[in-house]
């Protein structure tokens, strides 16, 4: 019979078991699944992942209208796609929620970029803070954070009026709100006063640069903060709970874009 590491006490324990005999963790081996998330875990880099999509997509966008392209309308929307174009690929906002029914855009939309300024830093800062979250995390347990703050960034937006917005900086505030919260739960305060100024100065750019979504800013920060003190409640090294959020967060990804795909076959 086969053992594997129990993912909430990290003890030997049946794979098949009902529950672990050492600290009562329910099903610790989900059949096996478990040890096959954690190797799955090792082999994708999800801040990589993430960077490809964006800029596969911002390609796209730019190729669906290259009319525009090269208008200039102000250096932050050098090399901007046109609303028509990202509207085809999942922009999101009350016109695409409520005016048309793409209630999925609040996905999408994080992983669509209004110019190169705007993909560059938001790309920088999920190589920069990717890492650092999941080396604190774990790689499901940061795709979830991050898909988690971009939905709550978009959805808070969205309430407050916004007619379109996208892009990733939503999620990334989730990620600063997950390091502040593992700093605040460790007591780690230099780490925390780091990652608390960050977010300052990010909060203080988004008041000065015209165009910014400040609403998604602070959804996004909520959203990771509140997402990264769940997660921190339990174990250290993700076990079950945290394969099953982040599975269905890439679940969710998936079946948004799938659902904007159809909705493109279907536009005039």
């Amino acid at each position: 019979m086969a053992a594997i590491l129990c993912p909430r006490c990290h003890k030997l324990v049946s794979a098949d078991a009902e529950t672990c005999t050492h600290c009562g963790q329910r099903k610790p081996g989900l059949w096996g699944a478990t040890a096959t998330m954690r190797k799955l875990g090792l082999q994708i880099d999800f801040p990589h992942l993430i960077t490809l999509v964006c800029g596969g997509l911002y390609l796209l966008s730019l190729a669906l209208d290259p009319s525009v392209v090269f208008e200039y309308r102000g250096m932050m929307q050098f090399l901007s796609p046109s609303l028509l174009a990202s509207f085809k690929l999942g922009v999101t906002g009350t016109r695409p929620i409520f005016e048309f029914g793409h209630w999925w855009t609040p996905i999408t939309a994080i992983y669509l970029h209004g110019g190169l300024l705007h993909i560059f830093f938001n790309m920088m800062w999920v190589r920069q803070l990717g890492p650092i979250v999941e080396d604190l995390f774990g790689p499901f347990r940061l795709f979830a954070i991050f898909t988690i703050a971009g939905i709550t960034g978009f959805v808070l937006s969205t309430l407050m009026g916004h007619p379109f917005t996208l892009g990733a900086s939503g999620s990334i505030f989730g990620l600063l709100a997950a390091a502040i919260a593992y700093g605040r739960r460790t007591g780690a305060q230099l780490f925390t006063r780091q990652f608390l100024q960050w977010a300052v100065l990010l909060f203080i750019m988004g008041f000065i640069f015209p165009g910014v979504d400040n609403w998604a800013h602070g959804g996004g920060f909520i959203g990771g903060y509140g997402a990264a003190y769940l997660f921190g409640r339990n174990q250290e090294r993700e076990g079950l709970g945290a394969y099953l959020a982040g599975g269905i967060c890439l679940l969710a990804t998936i079946g948004a874009f799938v659902l904007q795909f159809i909705a493109l076959l279907e536009m005039p």
